[in-house]
């Protein structure tokens, strides 16, 4: 019997009421400030997942032993950053009603508040950890404050001080840095201080929102992404940190900025899908 053909990231075509983690992609970049493109990234990872494995050697762990559904992408007004907002966080209340683990692919790095305005209304002490090679901490970006490079910001504006945890930060204005001293938790550079946070955060048993800018990695790796930074980590070190916050109480996630344009390649997409596959199963086996 021939079955309609409605396209899933790779092995997460579960029943929805059986799954605990739900996929979903939020393509929308029109606050990009350098090179746009991210709002292909997650067709792009769901299309060319099918040129990687279900299984992971790295953590012995198959997407195919995981109830996970792929709700698909969102329909979202480009016209209209708040009303993008919107419909995200929309999106993450449904999953997260249905005591469902919520996980974006993006988009630009905008898209994530949406679904932390989601969680945060169910987790007040909610803490966000993010590995980024930009502080996206500017109070408006050319008169603006609904940008990529304001996503931070905004999240700390709704949980306030020390509930922002920041990783492999070389970027940004000398204003971002000086908020960050008084308001953030950052570490420049790599992952450094991470093993330690988690630590405290565990003993806490503290609500965790995970999100990963790609151009975490070094352009190197990682040239798909549209503000690439040289002196970024590698695959293994992102692989190892996700592994690290994936041990606490982790309660939704988020993987964004890849531009599969500027790529033509395709390396950084198939970086992506691994990236995307290994998060996956490190959070569904925690959950």
């Amino acid at each position: 019997m021939l079955q309609p053909n409605v396209e899933t990231f790779l092995a997460c075509d579960s029943e929805y009421d059986k799954a605990k983690l739900v996929l979903f992609g939020a393509p929308f970049d029109s606050t990009t400030s350098y090179r746009p493109g991210t709002r292909f990234g997650p067709s792009a990872i769901r299309h060319e997942s099918f040129g990687i494995e279900t299984y992971s050697p790295y953590q012995d762990l198959d997407l195919e032993d995981y109830e996970i559904f792929d709700s698909g992408d969102l329909e979202l007004c480009f016209g209209s950053s708040e009303k993008a907002l919107k419909d995200i966080e929309e999106r993450a209340d449904i999953i997260l009603n249905d005591n469902k683990f919520p996980l974006m692919i993006g988009g630009e790095h905008l898209v994530t508040l949406g679904s932390v305005r989601a969680v945060a209304k169910r987790h007040p002490d909610l803490h966000v950890i993010q590995f980024d090679a930009h502080a996206d901490l500017r109070d408006d970006y050319l008169g603006v404050p609904l940008s990529h490079a304001c996503v931070l910001r905004r999240c700390h504006d709704l949980l306030g001080d020390g509930r922002i945890h920041q990783f492999c930060i070389r970027s940004g204005e000398r204003e971002e840095f000086r908020f960050a001293k008084e308001h953030t938790d950052m570490h420049k550079f790599n992952f450094d201080g991470l093993s330690e946070l988690m630590e405290k955060l565990i003993r806490e048993n503290a609500p965790i929102y995970l999100t990963i800018d790609m151009d975490c990695l070094d352009p190197g790796f990682f040239p798909g992404t549209g503000t690439p930074e040289a002196g970024g980590v590698t695959f293994s070190e992102l692989l190892n940190a996700i592994l690290t916050v994936a041990k606490g109480r982790v309660v939704a996630a988020d993987l964004n900025e890849l531009a599969p344009n500027l790529d033509q390649s395709g390396a950084s997409t198939a970086l992506a899908c691994k990236t995307a596959r290994e998060l996956m199963l490190a959070l569904a086996a925690g959950n």
